[in-house]
């Protein structure tokens, strides 16, 4: 079997691309990391008085 067969059957090698349900967790996850961080620093800040009259 050549290389190209090989391609075309999608078999492994290095343009193999991840599969989509990959790629979509990846981007979810880290989207719930920043909002989490975001979230728990505005906590920190509001609880230490930052957000309140000076």
């Amino acid at each position: 079997m050549s290389d190209d067969e090989q391609r075309a059957e999608g078999g492994p090698g290095p343009g193999r691309r991840a599969p989509v349900w990959l790629i979509l967790g990846v981007v979810a996850s880290a989207l719930v990391v920043c909002c989490c961080s975001a979230l728990i620093g505005l906590a920190v800040s509001w609880a230490a008085g930052l957000f309140g009259p000076r």
